[in-house]
This record gives C-alpha cells, structure tokens and sequence, in this order.
C-alpha cells in the first residue's frame, strides 16, 4: 500500500514514512491510494486482536512481518498485556430495544484516544528501535488525545513528547491526567489560548520545514493516518458482534468535533462494512453541523462547554474527506482551504452537498440538552454516561427513524472524566477506576507558554538538546 497527499504532492510514500512524518511535507494529510475491501463473512466470531489484524494489516509495509505485527496487537490489546479493563477492548451495552452504547473507555486514561494511541506508540518503538532513530512528537489536544499519547509514549528512549493543551479549558480530570506524568522524555505545555490556537501552533511546527527537519518531527494525534486505521477496527468489532452481515446494516452515531473518529468509520464503511448511518453529534461549537445543513464551512469562536473535547472550531481531519468528496481533486481542494484560512470560510456547490448529506448526517446538542440527555439516560436505563457520550446518544436519537436497524453509540469517555457535568445532571457522582483512585493526590509538572509560535518553538528546542 502506498500512500499521497491531500494536497497534490504525487510522491508515494510507504507506512513507515507516513508513520514518522505525521503531516504531509506540502501540508497536505496523507490517504492510501485505495481502500482494500472485507468480507465481513470471515470477521464473524473473530477476536479483536484477530479484527485488528484483517483491518489494519493490508496498509502496513515490508517493516512488519505477520510475526512482528501479530507481537505488536497482542503486547497492545492482549489479556496478558493488562493495558485495558476488559477482554472484549470495546465492549457494548444494549440500552434500547436497537440502541448499543459501544464503550470505548476501557484503557489506561479511559478516553477511546487510548485504543488507537497505545497501538500507535508500540509501532513507534518498533520502528525507531529497529533503525535506532530518535523523534519529537508534537500534538495538541481538547483534552483526551494527551493524556493518551503521553501514556502510549512515556519513557520511551527515543522519543519526547511535548503536548500542548489550552490553558484552564480542560477537564480536572483530564489534565491531571497529563500533567501527573513525571517522565524525562514528557512536556506539556498550558498554552494560553484555546485548542484552535494549540492545533494552529502545531501545524505551523509541521509547515516550518527547517524545524520540522532539525526536531524530527512526528505526529501523534488523528493527522497521522494509523491513528485513523487503528480506529476503524472498533466499527468492524461491533457489527460483528451485532451478526451484522453483507444484507444486514448498521448505524453508528459519533460525537466528533475534529471528524477524526467519524472519518475512521467512513474508511470502514469504503473497506466494505455495510453502514446505513453515519450520524455527527456536535455539541454548541457546531462547525461540523453548519456544514452539513448550509454547505459553508466557517469558523466561528469557540465557546467552552460541558463536553470540552469537542470545543473545536476547525476540524482538521474533514480535509481527508474534502479530497474524496471533491474525487481527488487537489488544486480545487487547495482553493478551497486557502479561502478557509483567508477568509474563514468556504462553501461547497449543491451536487457535492448532495453527495456528502447521502453519507452523513449531523446534529448539534447544547449543554442543556446534553445534561437533559445524560438525566434521561440513567433514570430510564441506570446506565451513566459522560457529556460526549450523551451529544452522540442526542444525535443516535434524532436520527433513529428505522427501528429494525441496529444504532451503535460511541462512549468515547468515562463519566468520571467529567464528575460536575455527570453530578449535576444525573445525581449521581461518577467514581473513577480503581487504578486511577489516587490521581488528585499526584504531583503536577507543566509549564505555562503564551500563544506565540517562536516562543513555543525555542522552548522544545531547548528541552529536546
């Protein structure tokens, strides 16, 4: 498999270059050149170590043999690993006569980030170990993606991580979760703005060709495309387990603000999973939404809100889909994000919005309906869930129009993650796990850096001499 840039650079690349690099050199994000088709038939009754492998396995190089893949998937989601809480990795819970909450919290930071990122960091290792490099890893994170990259990279010998954060808009939770990590190779830096200037900064970190090159940059957040892939064999799980088959379908309702998960189950469903539904549950930063009911994408400001992993004004993963909606098309694509970051704005024609309302479909849930969703949910069925949670299920709702078809919600974190919006609109305070029982007790190491690209810069370079 090989893979091209968004962005019209027409080099191939293989796994392991896109792997390292993260972000295309022209700024573009990479794709496959094609998708490689299932037949769900033979992924009935299969382990998720086993889906994994039948997933992922065809976009992968000569680096990994069968052997070397199959050690990487069992050291990852293997019983003997003890990385994650449960056997079944992302297990479902039926809530409704068709509804499924499919958990996905089940790893180290209980955020579903862990179950691609723990992954991710083992081919990491595999790689630089293999040819004794060293990167730095750059990532911005709304408040999971860190937590989870950390966890997946910490005192690894040849890579440091620094991941920026904004500065007091992340869950307590959340950010003691990477800022407990005392580990030589691990930064995180509370920048003084919101994730849309964190994201910004890191970008502008991988288009400065100079710094990219003396830091060895690398991604690890979802512009790397083996994150994307690593989270397309959850989907695949499911409909298995639901006897989902080439004359049966399947509805997936996914909170998303970066189109990062929901475009993971898009690949899923080119890779030949019948899919009926792919439904967007946004939350009051709507971008996603807008889009889909004007056919203009435009920034707006980012409002904080109760489900603070999605207060995300620019969906960067959305560009992977623009290039297939826009059929592989660059120099258009380019016009169209050049109009994005100059005028904050572009707008599709109406054949193209046609095309991309058949294969989405999007709603928006503000705080109050979030917490009214979250109250219903646990009075009706005793089943918590967090604010996330609860804009998916939203979402799942008012999509659910064909009750003979299965809907799967994605619980993309655990409530405790976020105790005062559960508490208050459940009653109901949401213990942490176990292994996490002590984690207001842990000492904090983060450096406080202002929304300025230089300054960040000279800060990593100093740490990484």
């Amino acid at each position: 498999m090989k893979y091209i840039s968004t962005r019209g650079d027409k080099e191939q690349k293989s796994f392991t270059d896109i792997l390292l690099s993260g972000l295309a050199p022209d700024g573009g994000l990479y794709l496959p050149q094609s998708f490689p088709l299932l037949d769900m038939s033979e992924l009935r009754g299969r382990s998720y170590i086993e889906t994994a492998n039948k997933v992922i396995s065809p976009y992968l190089d000569d680096e990994f043999s069968d052997i070397d893949f199959e050690k990487i998937l069992n050291d990852t989601y293997g019983i003997k690993a003890g990385i994650f809480g449960h056997k079944s990795i992302s297990p479902m819970v039926q809530i409704d006569d068709n509804i499924w909450i499919m958990e996905l919290f089940h790893g180290p930071t209980i955020a579903f980030k862990d179950i691609a990122l723990q992954l991710l960091g083992r081919f990491f290792d595999f790689i630089l170990k293999k040819h004794n490099q060293k990167i730095t890893i750059v990532g911005a994170t709304s408040g999971d993606t860190g937590s989870a990259a950390i966890e997946a990279c910490k005192n690894c010998e040849n890579i440091e991580i620094f991941i920026l954060h904004p500065k007091g808009r992340v869950s307590d939770v959340q950010r003691k979760q990477m800022t407990s990590v005392n580990s030589p190779n691990v930064h995180n830096i509370a920048l003084e703005g919101n994730f849309d200037d964190c994201q910004n900064l890191v970008k502008a970190m991988f288009n400065d060709k100079d710094f990219k090159a003396s830091q060895n940059l690398s991604a690890i957040n979802s512009i790397n495309w083996a994150r994307i892939i690593a989270q397309s064999v959850y989907y695949f799980y499911a409909a298995s387990a639901l006897g989902i088959c080439n004359r049966r379908k399947v509805n997936f309702a996914v909170p998303t603000g970066n189109f990062g998960n929901i475009f993971a189950a898009y690949v899923a469903r080119n890779m030949g999973l019948p899919i009926n539904k792919l439904i967007i549950g946004s939350n009051k930063n709507d971008i996603l939404t807008r889009f889909f009911e004007t056919g203009e994408m435009k920034k707006e400001i980012v409002e904080p809100s109760i489900s603070p992993s999605m207060d995300i004004g620019i969906s960067s993963n959305f560009e992977r889909y623009l290039y297939l909606l826009l059929n592989k098309d660059s120099e258009k694509l380019n016009n169209l994000m050049q109009d994005f970051q100059d005028k904050g704005s572009f707008t599709l024609e109406k054949d193209l919005m046609v095309k991309a309302k058949s294969e989405f479909e999007s709603y928006r849930c503000n705080d109050n309906d979030t917490k009214n969703i979250i109250e219903k949910c646990y009075k009706e069925t005793g089943y918590l869930i967090d604010p996330h949670t609860a804009v998916g299920l939203n979402a799942a709702i008012k999509a659910n129009n064909d009750k003979t078809i299965p809907m799967v919600v994605l619980a993309c974190a655990h409530p405790a993650k976020f105790p005062v919006a559960v508490k208050e609109a459940s009653g109901k305070y949401p213990d942490l796990p176990e292994k996490l029982g002590d984690l207001f007790e842990r000492e904090e190491y983060f450096d406080i850096l202002p929304n300025d690209l230089n300054k960040v810069q000279n800060f990593i370079k100093e740490k990484t001499k």
